[in-house]
């Protein structure tokens, strides 16, 4: 199920922002982006997503700033500036320069500056705030997710309930076709019977072949079966979606024998229109966990 979570955190200088975006997937694909600092707790951060999450493409993404009160980003390395603050005192003798050394003269070597690590109490600091932001967003997440998951269900019971209706029609004309369907077996029986060469067994195959073809309540009952343990899944506050994938597959299964077994070109549009019903469905049902 799409949705998307934010949340942020700060403490002792550092500023934690978190964001999760999930997209529709069949199985739980976390990709994780992290500063250096934090690259060690990949891991555990998995953990908390899976613990929230069990289903989706998920984008994870961090970012650290420091806020105003933070010590700043560079330092200086002291062996490079005594070193050249030597050399400039050398330089200044063999020019013969009396002007003392200024700090603007050791400001042009850049070399003297580089960037600053972060120490282990820093590093505390933010991850402290990654899980603290990561907890907020999901929260987010999870709330958006669930909005969306009430309409999603919704429309859900509303397909399949016209499934239910349509299969109640099949089974009312599979119904009034027994008659009919005796009566032309009958038919048959008598012409086979006058004629000399009848073949007693061609006789039993063809009235094993047209019972076979006219009985389709077997399939009528396991379809109102799995549709009913569909509905009941959507009330199931737990993980449903793989349940209702499989569903989603036994009732296309059952669909497509009835069609086959009833050769009826009415009932056949019927169940046509139930297939286009249940391809919608099981387009919805790879949003669910």
């Amino acid at each position: 199920m799409t949705g998307f979570g934010r949340g942020e955190s700060s403490s002792n200088g550092f500023q934690v922002t978190v964001e999760l975006k999930t997209l529709n997937s069949r199985y739980l694909d976390i990709s994780i982006r992290l500063p250096k600092s934090i690259q060690p707790h990949e891991f555990d951060i998995k953990e908390i997503i899976q613990d929230k999450l069990s289903r989706g493409k998920v984008h994870f993404i961090v970012n650290v700033e420091k806020t105003k009160d933070a010590s700043p980003d560079i330092t200086y390395n002291s062996d490079l500036v005594k070193a050249y603050g030597r050399m400039l005192e050398q330089m200044k003798i063999v020019a013969n320069i009396q002007e003392p050394l200024q700090m603007r003269d050791l400001l042009q070597f850049e070399e003297i500056f580089e960037n600053q690590e972060e120490d282990e109490e820093q590093i505390k600091t933010i991850w402290n705030c990654t899980k603290s932001a990561l907890n907020d967003a999901l929260n987010h997440l999870n709330t958006m997710r669930t909005q969306e998951g009430e309409e999603l269900k919704n429309d859900l019971y509303t397909q399949i309930t016209d499934i239910s209706e349509m299969l109640k029609t099949v089974e009312g004309l599979s119904q009034k076709r027994a008659p009919e369907i005796r009566e032309k077996l009958q038919s048959r029986i008598k012409t086979m019977v006058v004629d000399e060469t009848i073949d007693p067994e061609r006789m039993e195959m063809e009235i094993a072949l047209l019972v076979d073809k006219m009985d389709i309540n077997e399939e009528i009952i396991r379809l109102q079966s799995h549709l009913k343990f569909f509905q009941e899944a959507l009330d199931n506050s737990e993980a449903v979606g793989r349940r209702l994938n499989f569903l989603c597959q036994e009732i296309n299964r059952e669909l497509n024998t009835i069609g086959a077994k009833a050769n009826d070109s009415t009932i056949a549009h019927h169940i046509v229109l139930g297939k286009e019903k249940l391809e919608q469905i099981r387009e919805q049902v790879q949003n669910i966990e």
